[in-house]
């Protein structure tokens, strides 16, 4: 009997031993794998073995970027050129009611290839990082490793190379050279493309979008006159001119579709990831939205060369087929001035997006004009039931102009957030729109004029009058957010509520507390936080934001610490903030129970002070510089954890006395952490 208590005593301390080091997950484990093409070309597979119910991010994001996609970074050598980008396999898409949008995501396993020329004679390595996400049930790790792949036997160039293209029965007749520091087996095969309906969705809403993108470029001013024109030349042929109508339709279709593919073949799948880490393509949009928008207003045109359009207005008599395509280029060419600024919109829109999103827009945007010409060519009669041309028709181009105006601001947000450039604070961004929706609506009154407007009495357009009433609403919605409302139906939109320098809400919390009311907090910072010029808590809670300091602080008061293992993307983060930390309850917590310490695990641009730098080093034995890397540090070793949000109440020794918890959105459930780890800190 003793010796069976022996045995179940051993098998408990080694359960608990493994479940304390469990925590530490490694949720994406990385199998690397060199497969020789030919002797110049060499095929480099990163295979992910991702854990159950976790995801791993693509390199695409999805609609609305709200995840942190998959980037591979590569060391630049002399002896190897890549070929293209790295390729991935379709990834599975879901759909985030909360956030309204979608991600890009692969589970189980997925293999990613890049295939590099060779322009050395002698063995050499491939180096480079790879960084991204892997998500669970709420809560989210950054990924991060290093890759190294070696090279020999291999020779430059000589012959052609072979493309991406290149069959999977070549690759597999490849010499494989295994690279792994993981243990290699087999070849893996890619993950297979998982129905993707969602994403799906997400394309047919763009498409339809497109088609309605197109019909507003057809009752633009340089459009609509030309539709009469065009019925009467195919009508006077009878069945042939039928014929012939459907053959201009077809050739508007064409055209567009070909501009998207160049589109496709410029912007790629691949660019979606520039948009979600760089600055230069955010702010390239942002200046394409604004010139777009100025030529709506009528300060000028983008116009081609008269050579082309007058090149191919005289092939229109070439023959029958080709006369017929050249009129349908004819239209595209003089609509240029018109059009561009809503189908530049549609194709920028797409760059984000899967390769084909960029001809899947500029098919329905040519769907939106070339069917109305056809439609009207086949049933002439309809045509008297067309509005006239007149006013209304610049008065959509003046609305298209401030919504594109909005737009622009939208693309400078991105790199803002991103860089800590704070130009667009959340009240900054929510004042110009505030302006811009404001002129917009003084504009439907005909209080402002544009260069191309009529002075027609606007009180006889009712539709303009019920437009600008809806223009004004939308403006009053928005003038609380300048004070701290959060504006739930476009917060997607705005920057995040920490780049509120005035928040009404926190002052009143603050006065109250200040005079016995309510639950604000009066607490006073015992030190000055570093880096709080540059991070923020939301909700006017004071706080840390360096684990150090934290905890010295933690001793002089005799308090224990709040640890808050978060990121600048995680909205889940944001989800638990904007649903428990706002409670006045957890407030007065914070305030006046423990000292909060907010640490954000994906920082990368706040340097540690030069003291600090090199102290720590990481797994791959690289000196530590910089603050995100130092909170992953301490979340990994000390804490045996690596996802976010990840929340501790730990002693001024850095003991943990409760936790950890994630992704807790019940209120009476996070308040009982809490109390668990103050309890045992007293108790102590």
């Amino acid at each position: 009997m003793k010796n069976i208590r022996i045995i179940w005593t051993t098998c408990l301390l080694v359960c608990l031993t493994f479940s304390a080091f469990a925590q530490s997950v490694t949720p994406v484990k990385w199998a690397y794998k060199t497969v020789k093409v030919n002797d110049s070309v060499a095929e480099l597979q990163f295979t992910a073995n991702i854990e159950p119910n976790w995801h791993l991010y693509a390199q695409k994001p999805g609609q609305g970027q709200i995840e942190q996609p998959l980037v591979f970074n590569f060391t630049k050598s002399p002896k190897y050129e890549r070929m293209g980008k790295v390729s991935e396999p379709t990834p599975q898409s879901d759909y985030d009611d909360l956030l309204d949008a979608h991600s890009n995501f692969y589970s189980k396993q997925v293999t990613f290839k890049q295939r590099v020329k060779v322009k050395d004679d002698q063995p050499f390595t491939v180096q480079g990082k790879l960084e991204g996400q892997a998500c669970i049930e709420g809560r989210c790790t950054p990924i991060e490793e290093k890759f190294s792949f070696d090279l020999k036997d291999f020779h430059p160039a000589v012959a052609a190379v072979p493309t991406e293209d290149a069959t999977e029965e070549d690759s597999a007749e490849g010499q494989e050279v295994a690279t792994s520091q993981a243990p290699q087996s087999t070849e893996i095969a890619p993950a297979a493309d998982a129905p993707a309906e969602k994403e799906e969705e997400s394309l047919l809403l763009y498409f339809l979008g497109a088609i309605v993108g197109g019909l507003a470029g057809l009752v633009m001013p340089c459009v609509f006159p030309m539709i009469p024109m065009t019925v009467s030349y195919f009508s006077k042929d009878g069945n042939a001119g039928k014929r012939n109508a459907m053959l201009y339709g077809f050739f508007i279709i064409l055209i567009f579709v070909v501009i998207g593919l160049v589109l496709s073949l410029i912007f790629g799948a691949d660019l979606g990831n520039i948009l979600s880490t760089h600055w230069i393509p955010n702010i390239l949009f942002a200046i394409i939205f604004f010139i777009f928008a100025l030529s709506l207003l009528g300060y000028f045109e983008i116009t081609l060369p008269s050579s082309w359009v007058n090149g191919s207005a005289k092939r229109q008599n070439a023959g029958s087929v080709a006369g017929i395509f050249f009129m349908a280029l004819t239209l595209v060419l003089v609509s240029f001035s018109c059009t561009l600024p809503i189908a530049g919109a549609v194709a920028l829109n797409a760059a984000g997006g899967s390769f084909l999103k960029p001809v899947i827009g500029m098919l329905g945007f040519s769907l939106g004009i070339a069917v109305p010409f056809t439609f009207f060519a086949l049933f002439p009669g309809l045509l008297k039931k067309l509005p006239k041309s007149g006013g209304w028709m610049n008065t959509l181009k003046v609305v298209l102009a401030f919504i594109e105006l909005a737009f622009a601001l939208k693309f400078i947000n991105v790199p803002d957030q991103t860089y800590h450039w704070r130009i667009l604070d959340r009240e900054v961004y929510l004042s110009l729109w505030i302006v811009l929706f404001a002129l917009l609506g003084f504009y439907l009154l005909g209080k402002i004029k544009f260069p191309h407007d009529d002075d027609y009495p606007v009180q006889k357009s009712w539709f303009r009058f019920l437009l600008s009433v809806g223009v004004f609403s939308f403006v009053v919605y928005m003038i609380p957010g300048l004070f701290g409302a959060p504006l739930k139906a476009i917060s997607g939109w705005l920057p995040p509520m920490t780049t509120q320098d005035f928040d009404v809400s926190n002052i009143v919390r603050t006065e109250m507390a200040a005079n016995g009311g309510g639950q604000g907090s009066t607490y006073q910072l015992d030190e000055e936080p570093m880096y709080a010029d540059k991070l923020h808590i939301p909700f006017g809670i004071k706080g840390y934001f360096d684990y150090d300091q934290a905890l010295r602080v933690a001793k002089k008061e005799g308090k224990p610490v709040f640890l808050d293992f978060t990121g600048h993307g995680c909205t889940n983060c944001r989800n638990v903030e904007n649903a428990v930390w706002i409670d006045p309850e957890v407030r007065r917590i914070f305030a006046e129970e423990v000292i909060v310490c907010t640490m954000y695990a994906d920082d990368k641009v706040i340097p540690l002070p030069d003291e600090e730098k090199g102290k720590l080093t990481d797994a791959n034995g690289d000196p530590i510089t910089m603050l995100g890397a130092k909170n992953r540090y301490i979340e990994q070793t000390k804490y045996h954890e690596n996802s976010q949000p990840c929340y501790f109440v730990v002693d001024p020794d850095g003991n943990i006395l409760s936790g950890p918890t994630y992704y807790e959105r019940d209120k009476d459930k996070y308040i009982a952490f809490l109390r668990k780890g103050i309890d045992a800190f007293k108790a102590k």
